[in-house]
């Protein structure tokens, strides 16, 4: 596994691993997704979201403090001006994070599980921890785009180290929002960083500190995957999502692992760890 997971990593940006979770696995993290939105806020509802500049979250706590917590974030189109729902709450959320891996026994179970080890290893990381975690709905009609972007703008660090790991729920299609991704694109760089806002006197906690790059359409090819695959992503692959204007959704459970091991994690990325709780550490090699 490991030539083969290295080499494509190395040649394309990202690498496809069939069959990661068993059927049980599947349902149980689904059914434990699906029961989010219950515990979801009734009231001062955030909307997230990577296309619309007036969404919050760059000037939000609640966001930037998300890190260790469990959190609440609505799609742009579920809620309306006064922050009521336009739509059921099983179907509103755009996603929900930072911290299910740690919060949440389901996640942490599958995250910190023996296969998750035995790929960080394969992949060679001397010391790996997990930064992040996300459930993300992607729910039928509403499920919003994700723009073109690279791990890396987000949890940038020195030498380039993270991988993302995303496992479908559901059948992820090219009609409901499946990953597409610019083949070698890892190999460019990193082409903007999303930063904490040196200037403490705006209103803008988080700023990016370049223009958005534009990038061909017709570079991108569509990654279909079944439930239970896992994709790994390197963290300067160029990827997107569209839409999910089908009539069904398109559950995904992703995080982040990075290298600790001589490896220097940017104290400008908007994800910190705190005193109380440092990123959780899969292993350490000897």
């Amino acid at each position: 596994m490991r030539n083969l997971l290295i080499d494509q990593i190395v040649e394309d940006g990202y690498a496809v691993i069939d069959d990661f979770l068993t059927a049980d696995e599947v349902t149980e993290l689904l059914e434990a997704g699906q029961n989010l939105h219950k515990d979801a806020p009734k009231e001062d509802r955030r909307v997230f979201s990577t296309i619309n500049a007036k969404a919050t979250q760059s000037k939000d706590r609640y966001f930037i403090e998300s890190g260790d917590k469990v959190r609440y974030f609505f799609e742009e189109g579920a809620v309306d001006e006064n922050g009521e729902l336009l739509v059921d709450p099983s179907v509103a959320l755009n996603k929900v994070g930072h911290a299910l891996h740690t919060e949440h026994p389901t996640f942490s179970k599958v995250t910190f599980s023996n296969r998750v080890k035995e790929v960080c290893w394969q992949l060679g990381f001397q010391k790996p921890a997990v930064a992040q975690s996300m459930y993300i709905f992607k729910n039928p009609g509403v499920g919003g785009e994700v723009k073109s972007h690279q791990d890396a703008t987000y949890l940038y660090s020195e030498p380039s180290s993270t991988i993302g790991f995303w496992i479908p729920l559901e059948d992820a299609t090219t009609q409901n929002g499946c990953l597409h991704f610019i083949k070698g694109s890892h190999k460019s760089g990193v082409h903007r960083r999303y930063i904490r806002n040196p200037d403490k006197t705006s209103s803008d906690l988080l700023i990016y500190d370049r223009p958005a790059p534009l990038y061909p359409q017709s570079n991108f090819v569509p990654v279909p995957v079944k439930a239970g695959s896992l994709v790994l992503i390197h963290s300067q692959a160029v990827h997107r999502s569209d839409a999910n204007r089908s009539d069904r959704s398109r559950h995904a459970y992703t995080f982040h692992v990075i290298e600790t091991e001589n490896c220097a994690y940017s104290k400008e990325n908007w994800l910190q760890p705190s005193e109380e709780q440092p990123f959780p550490v899969l292993f350490e090699r000897n």
